[in-house]
């Protein structure tokens, strides 16, 4: 198959990276929920070698990632794991102490989302830290136009997607004791959010 590359993956991986940096440099495993094309995993585990950063995403997208890890092959990304929100993720039998997502909550249905949550007990450490990346809504409203226009063009492909609310996001969260230390403006109108488990 065809290398996977995603040009939006590489405009935001530098301004994620600044974002990470600090709050990973006390980490050591870190799970990526959702690598799609495992574009931001080579860049950031090349960046962070401390880390031992572990892809994950559906079965269909396990080649595209291992072509970039195997392209790059660092030491510190393992092969890539099969992992769905609706799966039992206890299968796993591995603990890490951060989680990593980008731009996954939006295309996934609000069920999928809480279940993801409510999966995170399985596979996180008592201090585990907690990154999301990607576009969110405040008090309900679109922080801008073109927020808006994705939202609408992610309702038009699949009625189930959307940009989430962020205090929904956070309400889940909270439930499962992490604390919020960090919400960053990110370019285009994104956002990365930081959680740590308390």
């Amino acid at each position: 198959m065809p290398k996977p590359y995603s040009p939006a993956s590489e405009r935001n991986r530098d301004p994620i990276l600044d974002v990470l940096k600090p709050h990973f440099s006390d980490r050591r495993r870190v799970l990526e929920i959702g690598s799609g094309t495992g574009q931001h995993a080579v860049h950031f585990a090349a960046a962070m070698p401390h880390l031992r950063w572990q892809c994950s995403d559906r079965a269909a997208y396990l080649p595209g990632i291992r072509q970039w890890l195997g392209e790059e092959d660092l030491p510190n990304t393992p092969e890539p794991l099969v992992l769905d929100a609706n799966d039992d993720w206890s299968l796993l039998n591995q603990r890490f102490d951060a989680v990593f997502s980008a731009n996954t909550l939006h295309i996934m249905s609000w069920p999928e989302v809480e279940r993801l949550f409510a999966q995170l007990p399985l596979v996180l450490e008592g201090n585990a830290k907690l990154a999301i990346y990607g576009p969110f809504n405040y008090g309900g409203q679109f922080t801008s136009a073109s927020n808006a226009a994705f939202d609408a063009t992610l309702k038009a492909d699949q009625a189930h997607r959307g940009i989430r609310d962020f205090e929904a996001v956070n309400a889940q969260a909270e439930a499962l004791g992490f604390q919020l230390v960090q919400d960053y403006s990110m370019p285009a109108n994104n956002r990365c959010l930081l959680w740590q488990r308390i």
